[in-house]
């Protein structure tokens, strides 16, 4: 039992002197669960997660529209756009015109069309368009159902409004009014309940509540809500017309294989950090700089040797998923080999910063390890970044997985050409110059090649 006693000891005091270990163990997942806390914004009062942006264009002139717009905009998850600005800095109402771009450039991504027809006197239900783009799965299903809550849970309300709207046309508003006067009349001295309120709810459209002696202080139950969403679900007719990614065969592959694929590039760049440390330690350095060989020669090749595996990793994951999920690579070659080249220099360069910044290799490969998941995290590899709150979404624009994964998805999913994803690739190349920049000084600094 001694013996046993007297290597447990040692191998406390071994790990207690081990300060990578102690981070990785401890201060890496609390770091992240405080960084997922943010993405969500989870803490109290803080920053909420922001709502996913829809537009919304509201043609039609029936009050009905008026009160959908206002039932979208109290849905905390989703974030209206109805009006937009002009060049004389004032605002002017939201057009399909301008959905439809601005989902093409991807500022957006769901848009509700309320058409002049919405609600027309030839015939009995509601008209909505809506364009869609559902490049994020998560998102996508997220917007559907607000959107199909939101529609039916006001259907019996708005159809109950247009017929009083219709027949106050027909009949004239004097004898529509006495019409409902006798209905309620009616009503309360069958059912009970106020005959004053009841009038109230038929002319404002809320027939659910109209019946029963609590019928003018209860609200309808929750049962009766779900029947008459079902009942008036075949009454509303929603156009829906996807703008982008219709010709993509596999959806959902299109979605995902170039998150994936900057997450493992990023650990196996990572991975490049170490063996320096390990080169390092050989003395393999030392007899390099013994040559006519200077350091800016070594971390150059090491650069390019980043880029080369880069290259190579992602193209062999496009081309399983060429081969497993039928994604449609020939005819975006020029486009992928950009964005591909751009992401794999980005990533190169971030092996290398990893090393410039780490005073072992044990702490490389923590630092590495926890850069990478807080970027796959925050720069929407894992989930849509439109579920963060504001600032992280600010936060995400600097992470190299953003702009991949972003580029990608353009190229794979929306099919735009090497022209329309140059800023994207643009943007990375400058991550890639600057982070090498910062790398070479802190080498220089650190003096790791003497």
């Amino acid at each position: 039992m001694s013996q046993i006693l007297i290597l447990l000891r040692k191998s406390l005091l071994n790990f207690s002197r081990a300060r990578a270990a102690i981070v990785i163990t401890f201060v890496v997942p609390v770091v992240l669960i405080l960084i997922m806390g943010l993405v969500f914004g989870m803490y109290g009062k803080g920053a909420p997660a922001a709502g996913i942006k829809i537009g919304v264009v509201v043609e039609s002139t029936d009050p009905a529209a008026t009160d959908l717009l206002n039932a979208l905009k109290a849905e905390k998850a989703l974030e209206v756009v109805a009006d937009v600005s002009m060049p004389n800095g004032g605002r002017r109402a939201l057009t399909e015109a301008d959905a439809r771009a601005a989902i093409r450039d991807n500022v957006y991504r769901f848009a509700v069309v309320l058409p002049a027809d919405m609600v027309s006197d030839e015939r009995f239900g509601l008209r909505i368009k809506y364009l869609t783009n559902p490049r994020n799965e998560i998102e996508s299903q997220i917007v559907n159902g607000m959107l199909q809550k939101t529609i039916f849970s006001k259907v019996p309300q708005l159809l109950g409004r247009s017929l009083q709207h219709q027949a106050k046309r027909y009949v004239g508003e004097d004898r529509l009014r006495q019409f409902n006067r006798a209905l309620a009349t009616n009503i309360s001295g069958t059912f009970g309940g106020a005959a004053e309120n009841i009038q109230q709810r038929i002319e404002s459209g809320d027939f659910l509540g109209t019946v029963g002696p609590d019928s003018a202080a209860a609200a309808p139950t929750d049962t009766a809500k779900s029947e008459s969403a079902n009942i008036f679900s075949r009454l509303v007719k929603i156009e829906t017309d996807q703008i982008e990614g219709k010709e993509v065969k596999n959806p959902m592959a299109a979605r995902i294989v170039g998150g994936y694929a900057i997450m493992f590039l990023l650990f196996a760049v990572s991975g490049s950090a170490t063996s320096m440390f390990e080169e390092k330690a050989t003395g393999i350095f030392q007899r390099l700089l013994a040559s006519p060989v200077t350091p800016a020669h070594i971390l150059c090749a090491r650069f390019l040797f980043g880029v080369l595996l880069g290259i190579v990793q992602i193209s062999a994951l496009f081309t399983a998923g060429r081969i497993f999920f039928g994604l449609d690579l020939e005819h975006h070659l020029p486009a992928l080999a950009a964005i591909t080249i751009a992401a794999a220099a980005a990533c190169s360069a971030f092996g290398i910063l990893i090393a410039a910044v780490s005073p072992s290799p044990d702490a490389a490969r923590g630092i590495s390890t926890f850069a990478v998941i807080t970027m796959s995290a925050v720069g929407g590899a894992w989930f849509p970044i439109s579920q963060m709150p504001h600032y992280m979404q600010a936060l995400s624009h600097m992470t190299i997985t953003y702009w991949s994964v972003e580029g990608m998805t353009d190229v794979l999913w929306a099919g735009h050409s090497l022209a329309q994803i140059l800023p994207k690739v643009a943007v990375l190349v400058a991550i890639a110059v600057g982070v090498m920049i910062v790398s070479i000084w802190r080498f220089n600094r650190n003096r790791f090649f003497e």
